[in-house]
């Protein structure tokens, strides 16, 4: 069944700013948390194992659903459970705000994340039938690519700001106002779809032990820290999420209505970007977290100093996102431009593997900044475009919620693996003898290069297995798959 003509343009782009809108808050909620934990702490009276709970469960809950949410999205219409998701998400901030006990604020917390993955997992499912024409598609992803960096940066510079003005309490008061705003312009400036209907999909077994794995395998990783690669905590419940996930698809072979019709993963650009993004995720997390650490461990710089020092990443990545990207791959196309992006995030990591004891800003750490950010304003985009190519259009929540997972469980197995690499590497240098500054250095460069290692494999990995073609194509519909109705109106 054909597709109604997509709004005018300028009813296109003020529902873009909503998305982006809503997006940014949910990144920014993600990292805001972290700079409140000690005032938090106090008042609620955390223990150190208890006050990480208020970070893991909003994660747990985020990444487990963010596959399910996609695909609901595509079910009963991707607008409704962007809406559900935005309420959910507001109440539950509400809730946090207001809560006066752990359980509560563990609780809350939860559930934001759940409204957080609802809201997130279909919005490139959303921009991807707003945006037909290549070049305005390719401005949209760049845009969106560019909150979705930007947003843990200005997270860490407002959740300090308010917890200090007005109490912890305000970080999350802060996005009621904001979110009873998003719904109100969501419901009147987002397109109403109707979905293929839950008996498309309605595979309650095969919803619980995608979720469930997701979650198992999520916790998993958050806890490797605490308990150690090798525990049998760690064994144990990873192989658990391994089974359930391996289950789930066990199942939708099978099932009549699949959750996640397996046919999804024929496109190769879809199934080749996915991994690509978990390996380059993994490798630019652990960038972005040790060269904090190294920066203030190493070189001694204070937190304000810290902040400022990685203000080029943002201001490079801008620029490349918002401006140079779009060109590029609409003029060369989503895998040439996603290979260069890739090519200078390894370059960045690489450098940093040089970097000395006594190093200079200007020579061993601004060089490394302009590269990470010039790649990842590249490279973000383009493997958004390349996952939500060739997706048919009753696929795109599904295909926007398995890009939105790889990038979670790329992001948390990147930083615990490198942080754990780099941890070990210098409590054995420091047993043997050395310096503190110079085993935590060395400890460094060893994550650094396990990063660009992982940069290389992405980087090969997209170069044998993506394929070039024009930006954004949905492909036609195939013999058994299901038609999308949508109504279209501003």
């Amino acid at each position: 069944m054909p597709h109604d003509a997509p709004p005018a343009r300028a009813s296109r782009w003020r529902a873009f700013a909503v998305l982006s809108a809503v997006q940014l808050m949910i990144i920014i909620d993600s990292s805001i948390v972290y700079v409140a934990l000690p005032p938090i702490q106090n008042d609620l009276g955390f223990s150190a194992a208890g006050l990480a709970w208020v970070v893991n469960a909003y994660m747990i809950a985020f990444g487990g659903l963010l596959l399910l949410s996609g695909r609901l999205g595509d079910l009963v219409g991707r607008k409704h459970i962007f809406v559900a998701g935005l309420v959910v998400f507001t109440a539950a901030s509400l809730l946090c705000g207001l809560s006066v006990s752990q359980e509560m604020l563990v609780a809350a917390r939860f559930v934001q994340g759940a409204g957080g993955a609802m809201a997130s997992a279909v919005v490139m499912g959303i921009i991807v039938t707003l945006f037909q024409e290549p070049r305005e598609m390719a401005r949209a992803i760049g845009a969106i690519g560019f909150v979705a960096a930007a947003g843990g940066a200005i997270g860490g510079t407002a959740g300090g700001v308010l917890a200090q003005a007005a109490g912890w309490h305000w970080i999350f008061f802060v996005n009621a106002p904001v979110g009873v705003v998003a719904v109100v312009l969501a419901v009147r400036l987002l397109a109403a779809d109707r979905g293929l209907g839950l008996g498309a999909g309605a595979d309650v077994a095969g919803a619980f032990l995608v979720t469930a794995g997701l979650m198992a395998g999520v916790y998993t990783v958050v806890k490797v820290e605490e308990h150690g690669w090798g525990s049998a905590h760690t064994l144990g419940l990873g192989a658990l999420s391994i089974a359930l996930l391996a289950g789930f698809a066990a199942r939708q072979a099978r099932a009549r209505n699949p959750l996640m019709p397996l046919r999804v993963f024929r496109s190769r650009n879809l199934s080749g970007a996915n991994l690509v993004q978990v390996l380059m995720v993994a490798g630019m997390s652990g960038f972005q977290f040790l060269t904090v650490l190294y920066m203030q461990r190493v070189l001694g710089y204070g937190a304000a100093a810290t902040s400022l020092a990685g203000l080029p990443i943002a201001l490079v990545l801008a620029v490349v996102s918002l401006g140079l990207a779009p060109r590029l791959i609409t003029r060369l196309g989503p895998r040439a431009v996603l290979l260069t992006g890739l090519t200078l995030i390894t370059a960045a990591l690489a450098l940093f593997t040089r970097s000395p004891v006594g190093g200079g800003y200007a020579l061993d750490v601004l060089p490394s900044m302009v590269l990470l950010g010039a790649g990842a304003g590249l490279a973000m985009p383009a493997v958004m475009t390349l996952a939500m190519s060739g997706v048919h259009p009753g696929d795109t929540g599904l295909a926007s919620g398995l890009a939105g997972t790889g990038a979670q469980v790329g992001g948390a197995l990147g930083l615990a693996a490198l942080a754990a690499l780099a941890s070990g590497h210098t409590d054995a240098l420091a047993a043997g003898g050395n310096r503190t500054v110079s085993a935590l250095n060395a400890g460094y460069h060893l994550a650094f290069g396990v990063g660009a290692g992982l940069l290389v494999a992405a980087v090969l990995l997209g170069f044998v297995v993506l394929r070039a073609g024009p930006v954004g194509a949905h492909r036609p519909p195939a013999a058994g798959d299901h038609p999308v109705t949508s109504s279209m109106h501003s």
